[in-house]
């Protein structure tokens, strides 16, 4: 029975690496690497939309042990193909309620992934699902961009936010729902590739009340991977939130 790889499928994935290729940077790559490391430490680290491994490959040569959980087949046969991957394990489902055997240290969404989860109550889901897969005193990294209202004219749905000769980013919000559509253009080899995925956009309060919800109190909030300081003018952030040292009650 072949798998539904959503909006993910052969044809995204035999190009996201390349389409992404900015993300891919080692500018890029290694802040994330090196952060999410130190929170591992000796602990096993749990991926949650793992994808083609841009940063589960590079942590487990780190030596930290990465377990994955994505929805498409296709993206992650991307990554078996990647030298270092071979000890990832990787489960197939849907990572707001797909459980896997062990605890981890560290669970991670990143790359604006929780707002994949297209309902407030997949990502309450998503919280509680970590919170399930976290050892005591665990702790879960989402990086995600800041919704970009205060750019958005009134009486528009759309936002361009990257325009190039090669290459074409918009947003069209739905705001009555929260809600986006992220519509992406590329000239690749000459051809034009378009990809359009639904997103639901969501707020940092809004995300730590999800956190308290499943039981984790937060632990830090910065701008980026570097741990710059979140203002009101930043337009991501990387925050992290923590499980009971004592574990479940």
């Amino acid at each position: 029975m072949q798998h539904d790889d959503g909006y993910f499928d052969a044809r995204v994935a035999a190009r996201y690496d390349e389409t992404s290729g900015d993300m891919f940077e080692p500018s890029v790559v290694g802040p994330a690497v090196d952060f999410l490391a130190e929170l591992a430490g000796s602990g096993a680290a749990l991926e949650l939309g793992i994808g083609t491994g841009r940063i589960a490959v590079p942590l487990a040569q780190r030596g930290v042990p990465v377990h994955g959980i994505d929805l498409s087949t296709a993206m992650t046969a991307r990554l078996r193909e990647k030298p270092g991957a071979e000890g990832i394990g990787v489960t197939i489902g849907d990572f707001s309620t797909t459980r896997v055997e062990g605890s981890f240290r560290v669970a991670y969404l990143v790359f604006n992934t929780i707002m994949n989860l297209t309902t407030q109550a997949a990502q309450v889901a998503c919280f509680r699902n970590v919170a399930a897969h976290l050892e005591p005193g665990g702790r879960f990294v989402i990086e995600v961009g800041v919704p970009s209202l205060r750019q958005l004219p009134p009486g528009e749905t759309l936002r361009a936010y990257h325009v190039s000769p090669t290459r074409w980013d918009i947003d069209e919000f739905d705001v009555d729902r929260q809600g986006l559509i992220s519509h992406h253009y590329r000239v690749v080899d000459g051809e034009l590739d378009q990809v359009s995925v639904p997103f639901r956009y969501v707020w940092p309060a809004e995300l730590d009340l999800m956190a308290q919800l499943a039981g984790m109190t937060l632990r830090e909030r910065w701008a980026d991977w570097d741990r710059s300081p979140f203002t009101s003018e930043s337009e991501s952030h990387v925050s992290v939130w923590q499980t009971s040292t004592e574990g479940p009650a």
